[in-house]
Order: structure tokens, then sequence, then C-alpha cells
């Protein structure tokens, strides 16, 4: 059971770095104006063709102490207005910028005096920075298309400087900074991230540097960037082992009162539930994804970070045993959303949703007001069937040889009890839809994607399965000669959800052949079902996969009842 640190102020929290997170992404680096004019460069310009009224001031680090002037009363069009309440300036400027302590006829203009040093942190500056060649930057790369070696990298590669820059200088609502260090103690985790050391920074796998150790970073292998778009990765299949692998290992032994994930927009929904399943953990885990970069004007993304850390310092979520009774959550613009039901569904502020018809969004989170309104009843972490505790070390796969089926034993974990990256299994999604067959006939060997998946996985996914997002909302396939092909794919001892497509409220059921996915969307039937492959194994696959005797079809159900039961609470 974890225990929460009652004597300490602040909460520990671990952060997670995944893949393509528009919440690490920042604008291009573009040089500044007063750059370009210093070295007779071409402005940037408005649509008129006039020089842009400002640069964009980029937070960057002073390489030495400096002494600037604040004007008196410049932070507020109305603070003049309240001026008998303010104390008397630091002393007045005259109009070459010389500084006396007291005004005279000339030094009439009042300033405050500020020395800036390089340990204050980060200050928004114009971007002086130029290309080798001397010409200016105008997006990621040299060119619109440039390779990786030419091109820079928008995404940070950790949560580091996300955190740091939204402590520096984001302002919570009592005019204050610092609205994350002030509550919590972050710690950084490198686990699938956006951005890489490709040249060889000394770091480890986990982040940490100093160590002594040189890793050339690979995009596509060890980080997953979509920016630029010519030279976008997403991570493979095997990865979700490594996340899993890597977030209960950080979090198993009690050291954090909960975690933060971040990660793409379009893809946290789907890794949040498979944390939801997998994580033989006690403390909450909280998704994070902006749909604006990082920096960008009106961002969500440092927002959504701090309603995390107040979710996780407010303890709402605690049970009478001190455990996690929320599960999972996405924290999105002050919405905590339950990891099963949280779909996105737009591209902008707000563009979560929960799915299912049935709830989803169980409590708000923002500083002083986090609290859960419901507790979600799927099961989830330390009491998942599917978590990594629970799973077996190995499951029975198929493979065909001489034309017949058989079973095969797959390790699914290593002898430390980590999930196996090549034991994920391979679930395809098949979309049906009406007015599909050809004539009036049924005929399953059109179904070419089907059978061409059943092929390849028979001979090199011993692990593998479908989901049928049918017809809305039963899930039932539209076309007989889909259906044909499915119940030939279950017989050959593959298992199969039906989902009905959309915003479906439950009503796919179990039926003769097929587990039924209730109210979940295909995407997240998927990750169910893979993590079920990985507990029962696959079906027994029938001598004649086109005509199984009743014997192998109650074998076939009985084998299918460990799946449903899944599927009814998870």
């Amino acid at each position: 059971m974890h225990e929460v640190r009652r004597g300490t102020r602040k909460v520990r929290i671990a952060h997670l770095a995944g893949p393509n997170a528009t919440i690490h992404n920042t604008p291009p680096l573009v040089t500044s104006n007063k750059a370009r004019a210093l070295y007779a460069l071409p402005l940037l310009t408005d649509v008129d063709g006039n020089p842009s009224r400002y640069d964009s001031l980029r937070p960057q680090k002073l390489a030495s102490p400096v002494s600037v002037y604040v004007e008196q009363f410049s932070a507020h069009p109305l603070e003049a207005d309240a001026a008998h309440l303010y104390a008397p300036p630091d002393g007045y400027l005259d109009n070459q910028g010389n500084f006396s302590d007291t005004e005279t006829a000339t030094a009439n203009r009042p300033v405050f005096r500020v020395e800036l040093r390089p340990e204050d942190g980060y200050y928004p500056l114009p971007y002086m920075a130029r290309q080798r060649d001397g010409s200016a930057w105008e997006t990621d790369g040299v060119s619109s298309f440039a390779s990786r070696e030419m091109s820079r990298q928008p995404f940070m590669p950790d949560g580091s400087r996300t955190f740091d820059e939204v402590d520096r200088l984001g302002v919570d609502p009592r005019g204050r900074a610092s609205a994350i260090h002030d509550i919590a103690d972050v710690e950084f985790f490198r686990v699938a991230p956006s951005g890489g050391y490709t040249n060889g920074l000394p770091v480890d796998k986990s982040g940490n540097q100093g160590n002594g150790a040189v890793a050339f970073e690979v995009s596509g292998t060890d980080f997953f960037p979509y920016r630029p778009p010519h030279l976008s990765k997403s991570p493979p299949r095997a990865t979700l082992a490594g996340i899993a692998n890597a977030a209960q290992k950080i979090l198993r032994d009690g050291h954090y009162d909960g975690a933060i994930w971040t990660q793409g927009s379009p893809r946290i929904e789907e890794t949040i539930y498979w944390l939801n399943l997998v994580l033989d953990v006690t403390v909450p885990i909280c998704g994070n994804a902006s749909q604006r970069y990082h920096g960008e004007t009106s961002n969500d993304g440092p927002r959504n970070l701090i309603d995390s850390v107040h979710y996780i310092s407010s303890r709402c979520w605690i049970d009478s045993e001190g455990r996690n009774r929320g599960g999972a959550v996405l924290v999105q613009d002050q919405r905590v959303f339950a990891a099963r039901e949280v779909v996105k569904v737009d591209a902008r502020p707000g563009g979560f949703a929960a799915s299912g018809g049935h709830g989803g969004i169980i409590g708000t989170a923002s500083e002083g007001r986090s609290r859960l309104c419901f507790v979600p009843t799927a099961r989830h972490t330390y009491h998942s069937e599917l978590n990594i505790g629970r799973l077996p070390e190995a499951v029975r796969g198929l493979m065909q040889s001489d034309r017949r089926i058989q079973h095969v034993e797959i390790p699914t974990k290593t002898p430390s009890g980590e999930l196996r990256d090549d034991a994920i299994p391979s679930v395809s999604i098949i979309k049906d839809y009406s007015y599909s067959e050809d004539d009036y006939g049924i005929h399953p060997e059109n179904e070419v994607a089907i059978i061409a998946i059943l092929r390849k996985c028979l001979m090199s996914h011993p692990l593998a399965g479908f989901v049928l997002e049918g017809l809305s909302p039963y899930g039932k396939p539209a076309s007989a000669s889909k259906l044909a092909a499915l119940e030939r794919a279950v017989y050959c001892g593959f298992p199969v959800v039906c989902v009905g497509r959309g915003n479906t409220e439950g009503f796919a059921r179990h039926s003769r052949g097929f587990i039924g996915g209730s109210n979940l969307t295909a995407t997240k039937a998927r990750m169910l079902l893979m993590l079920c492959i990985m507990r029962f194994g696959m079906l027994p696959p029938a001598n004649d996969p086109e005509n199984p005797s009743e014997a192998e079809r109650r074998a076939t159900e009985q084998h299918l009842d460990h799946y449903r039961k899944i599927f009814d609470t998870h």
C-alpha cells in the first residue's frame, strides 16, 4: 500500500516524457528583426510590406548580469491612476539615459533599477541566432524539406525545460510565478521522448546526464517527433512494453505521490488507458497534452500541467486505504477524464470529450478546487486483472506449419518480470460500412484485408486479434462477407471484438464467437484486447476453421468467457 507522506509540504511527482508531444513542442526559432537589421538581412514584414511591429521574444539565458531601467507605471495602463498608493521610484532618467537618484529639470522620467542575473532563469528576449551561412532562420531546418542532419529539433528532450519555463514565465491568478515548484518537486524521465540527442550529449536512457556514457540517439528509435512534418516518426507497437516497464519501475516503490505522462493529443487517449490497465501501482497517473505549441499564444499546455500538479497534491483521489481510487486520468482544461472514456474530438483547447454515453468526466482539477465527483467502477491499476503483476510469464500463441495451425508457447515477460517488447500482440482494426458487397451473394474470399492479416499473423505474429468497428450501436457487421471472414478468423484462433462506430452507449454485446466491446471505442477496445491476449493466450483453433465442429465451438466459447469477463469489468 502506498503511504502519502503527510509530514512534508510538497508532493513528489515523476514526469514521464512521451512521444509526439505538442506540449513540449515549440514554434520555430525565427531570427528576429533586431538581428536581421544588424546583419543587413531581409526584415520580417506585415501584409503591407512594412517591418513587423514587434519581434517574438523567446526564453533565453543571460550570459552575465546587466542593469536595466524599467519605466514606472508601465506594467498596466491604470497603474498611474493609483499613483498615490505607490512608493517613490528608484530614480530618474534624462533623455540621454543618465540616471539620477533625485528628480531634476532634465532627469524627470521615473524608473526602477533592476539587476538581471543569469541565475534568475530564462528571460524573454529577441532571437539573435542565424544560420551557418549567415542567413536568417525561417523555419526548423535550413530549408523547408531539409534532412534530419540539416534540421533543428522543436521538441524538448524531456519535461524539465517545459516545467522550468512554466514556473519562470507563467503567472498564476494571484500574480505569482513558480506555480509548480511552490507545491511539488518534479523529477524527469525520458520514457519515449519527443526530442533526442543526435550528437551524443552524455546521457543515460533515464535522462540523467554526466555519467560519461555517450548516447547517439536516433529519431524513430530513441525519440519520436512529428515536426518537421516530413521527418515525422511514430513509436512502434513494441514501445508499449517499454512505456509500461519504465512507468512501473519508477512508480512501484512509493517514492512518488503521482506521475504526469505527456504525449501528443491525438495519441494520448490510447496510452493513458494502456497505463490504466497495465500498471500495478496505487498512485495517480495524470495524462497531459496540448492543442497548441509550447510558447504559442494561448497555449493550453502549461495550465494542464499545473492542474495535474494540483490534482495530485490535493489527494482527492485517495481512498480509505490510501490508494488511488480514480485510476489513470487525463487532466485537460480543468476537467478530470477517466482514462477508459476520454477521446479527442477537436484540435483546439476543450477538444477532449467523454465517450460511451455514461459519464467519463469524473472531477475537476485546479488550484484549491480539485475534487472527484464520481469514481470509475471499471477496474484499473492495482486491481486490474491485466496489470503487470497478474500477467503470466508465457501464453499460447499460434503459428501455421504444414497448413496446420498449432499452438506455440510465447514468453510474455523477461526473467525480471518486465514485459517483452516482442510479445505485444498485433491487433488490427477492421472498419465496416453499408453497401460494401459486390452483389447479393456472400463472398468471404473478397475480404482480402482480413485474409492478408490472418496469413501474415500466422507466419510472424503468434499473438494477434481483430477489432471490428461495425454498425452503431451494436457493432454488428454490415457485410455478410465480412462476418463470414471474421468467423473464420475466430476458428483459426483469433479473438474478435465488436464495437459500434462512433460514440456508442454500451450496446455492443457478446455474441456467439465474438466479444462485445460495450461502449468502448475501437482504439480503446484494441488496447484492452492486446492485454487480454497476453493474459489468456489465443483461442483454440478448429481443424477446419470454415466448418468447426460443435465441440470446437464450445471450446472456443469457453475460452472467450475469460475475455468477456474482462471486457465487462475493465
